[in-house]
Order: C-alpha cells, then structure tokens, then sequence
C-alpha cells in the first residue's frame, strides 16, 4: 500500500471524507491533498467533455451553451475546460499567495488564455466557500448554493439551473441521487439539458437512469473504465471492495489494485422512454 493509504474517517457511503477541505477560501489545501491520491478524473473527463459540447453544437446548432457541473467544488472541470492546463498544472500552480491574489491571478490567467469564451459555466455544490472562490476567481459565470437532496431549488436558483444546457459531474453521484438531477431536469419546464456524469462503479447509476427515463431521457454506459484516485486509506479500500462484491461487480486488476474507478454515463433526450440495453 502507498505511504498515503493511512487511516481516515469514512463518510456514510464507504468513501474518505474531505469536507475539511471544501470549507478553506481557496482551494491549495484542496489540491494538495487531491495530489497525494493521484486525483485525475476531471483530466480525464476533459476530452469527453469537450466531446459533449460539440455533439451538442452539432445536434441543437447552439454555439454558446451553458454548462451546469454539479458537485464542481472550486470550479476544477471549468478550470481544466477553459485552460490549456492538466492537474498537475492546477496543483503547481497553488502556492503561499493570499487568497486573494489567487483570485487576481486565476482572473488574469483565464483573460488571457480562455478556450471556451463563448461557454458559461455555472456550478453547483454544498461548500459555500469553494462556489465563491470559483466565482471570484472567474471560472463560473453563477453559482447554486443548494443541496437539492433534501429541498426544491429556490426561484431564483431554478432560474439560474434552467439556464443550463448541458449538465456535467466527476464524483457526484453517490452523494446526490435521482431526486437532485430530477430537481435539475424539471427546472428547465420541459426543455431537457444533455447529462454526462462519471460515477463511481461502487453506486449504481441505474435507478436515476430509470427516473431520467420518465422524463425522456435515454441513458448510454460510454465504454472504458477511468481511474477517479487512489484509496486514501486501507479501511476505504476494504469497504469499497466489500460493497462491489456484494454488488457482484469484478474488482480483479481494478480497485483492487488500489484504485476508485469511475464509468461514464450520457443521458441525453430521446422520443422514446427506454433505457439502453448496453449499460446493463
């Protein structure tokens, strides 16, 4: 097991918790951390992200489209999206600068280099702290302060979630469930957004599917697995394993190699009301 693999608190789903980190007004202590578990899946979510965006151009003609990422703490997946950078970047790039010259240099990085200036990014997540760096610093346009688990989404928020025509996640689910996407797709008052979300193998994406499915939506399973971290500590990978096997899910040469593995799920709209046969 890797130096990191040490004993931590668990959350209620079996995974290491980090809230500690979410609450801090920038995000160094976040990617510090995230960099000692090899943290990658927002790198290698990027390009089927992009994927997803043209598609969609492509499908609706709609040239500047706005991006929902559910769960986007300090606003990783637009960083990555609108920068030519990787993580590695973003964690080199936190030093011992005041928060807010993070703030003034993250603004000043994204003026100068924007790939996607004609994309708004809106973010939505429970850490307060983490959606006003992100927005201060310029990576979302508007920001949902909300769990929507446990309650609708103000006026206000609804407005700002049926802006959205994409919605994009790399962790997400397992914390929130079919109640918070339903809650995201019905903003939009029968408009449906195109979803793309990268869950972890450990939590199964077919009851939301299903739910998705009543509004008309189609769900695919994309192929491959992606490597979301490694374990944080053996008391996590041993509870991971356990909930796979008794899913009867195979771990041989994935998480039992020591790694979270994450499957890519696309749930865009469909005149039917099937799910697709290829993700089971």
């Amino acid at each position: 097991m890797p130096a990191s693999l040490r004993t931590t608190v668990l959350d209620t789903t079996g995974k290491a918790s980090f809230d500690d980190i979410y609450e801090r007004p920038d995000p160094r202590e976040y990617y510090a951390r995230m960099s000692e578990l090899d943290y990658r899946i927002p790198e290698l979510a990027k390009p089927h992200f992009q994927q997803l965006i043209e598609d969609h151009h492509a499908a609706t003609g709609i040239a500047a489209p706005t991006v929902l990422d559910i769960g986007c703490s300090y606003g990783v997946n637009a960083a990555l999206l609108r920068l030519d950078v990787g993580m590695k970047d973003l964690v080199a790039s936190y030093g011992t600068q005041s928060t807010a010259e993070l703030v003034a240099r993250d603004r000043e990085v994204l003026a100068e280099g924007d790939l996607l200036p004609n994309v708004r990014f809106l973010g939505m997540d429970a850490s307060g702290p983490a959606l006003k760096y992100a927005q201060d610093a310029g990576f979302l346009h508007g920001i949902v302060h909300a769990d929507l688990e446990s309650a609708d989404p103000t006026e206000e928020q609804r407005a700002l979630l049926a802006s959205a025509d994409l919605v994009i996640s790399t962790g997400c689910v397992g914390y929130v469930t079919d109640a918070t996407l339903l809650r995201v797709a019905r903003a939009h008052g029968g408009k449906l957004p195109w979803m793309a979300h990268f869950v972890l193998r450990m939590f199964s994406f077919e009851p939301i599917a299903a739910q998705l499915a009543t509004l008309g939506y189609r769900t695919e399973l994309a192929p491959g697995v992606f490597q979301q971290r490694r374990f944080a500590s053996d008391d996590e990978q041993s509870g991971v394993l356990n909930t796979l096997e008794a899913n009867g899910i195979d771990t041989e040469g994935l998480e039992s190699d020591g790694w979270l593995y994450a499957q890519l799920y696309l749930s865009r709209p469909s005149p039917t009301l099937s799910i697709e046969q290829d993700m089971h």
